[in-house]
């Protein structure tokens, strides 16, 4: 038996959050040390330390209308392929099903391969893009749009009414709710590349022009997730000069709870929802 197959599953507090910072850092995601005090604060994060280390971790993060989002599943490479991801996700969906939620999270190639005979079932499949950008904004801002023309149109979307969180990334210093010919996105602070969702449109073509005006506005890198489904709109992204950095597969586990009436065109973010 490994040694670390007795380390005991924990719950984590704020003051963990700059330890999950390091994990999230080391698996090259753009989480910021105030992304993790928004899961510690209003979900349920588990933990595994090896000694003082914390070397593991999953977050649930429940939303109205008994949902709930799986995040921050992260294990340091020392310590990978001991099962530690797969106790942490069963410690979630544990406190999901005594809580009558269902839960949903995206996952990577390797994790849906993990999370399929769990009892996962696959929705979306998004795309994360990224755009490199060095130099100055040659553009102003797009017109500004506030939080709750936001959060209507997140909900119509969705199906889930994410308030507390589409609030808690739109009061950052630095981020910014943006719109044009009906299209909509939140620009927030990553920690390697400002992050542009979710973002809604009533066309690809509304979307893109939106982006365009975004990124012109900008002087770093950006990331994207984009819906595949909205084949035309990372179509079109990569035309412009966005690449494919990795394919996500969201998924839910439980019944559906929610249907959005609108597809958005990119979502949060795949560690968020």
């Amino acid at each position: 038996m490994d040694a670390t197959d007795g380390l005991p599953v924990i719950k984590l507090g704020v003051k963990d959050a700059a330890a999950g910072l390091l994990l999230s850092t080391e698996a090259h995601w753009n989480q910021t040390e105030e992304d993790w005090r928004v899961f510690l604060r209003e979900g349920v994060v588990f933990g595994i330390r090896d000694g003082a280390r914390l070397v593991a971790t999953a977050a649930l993060l429940p939303y109205p209308g008994n949902n709930a989002w799986i995040s921050m599943v992260l294990v340091s490479a020392t310590h990978r392929r001991r099962r530690l991801a797969t106790r942490l996700v069963d410690a979630c969906l544990k406190t999901a099903r005594e809580n009558g939620l269902t839960s949903w999270l995206d996952a990577t190639p390797d994790g849906v391969a993990v999370y399929g005979p769990l009892g996962f079932t696959p929705t979306l499949q998004l795309r994360r893009l990224k755009l490199v950008k060095s130099g100055h904004a040659t553009a102003q801002a797009p017109s500004s749009a506030t939080l709750d023309a936001l959060r209507a149109r997140d909900l119509r979307a969705t199906g889930f009414d994410r308030t507390a969180l589409l609030s808690a990334f739109a009061r950052r210093p630095g981020s910014r709710i943006v719109s044009a010919n009906g299209a909509i996105a939140l620009v927030r602070d990553g920690r390697t590349a400002r992050h542009i969702g979710p973002l809604f449109a009533d066309d690809a073509a509304a979307a893109l022009t939106l982006v365009d005006a975004i990124a012109q506005s900008e002087s770093g890198p950006l990331l994207l997730d984009a819906v595949a489904a909205q084949a035309a709109f990372p179509e079109g992204l990569t035309a412009s000069g966005w690449t494919i950095e990795r394919p996500f597969q969201r998924m839910r586990f439980g019944p559906a709870t929610a249907a959005g009436e609108d597809m958005p065109f990119a979502v949060a973010g795949p560690e968020f929802g």
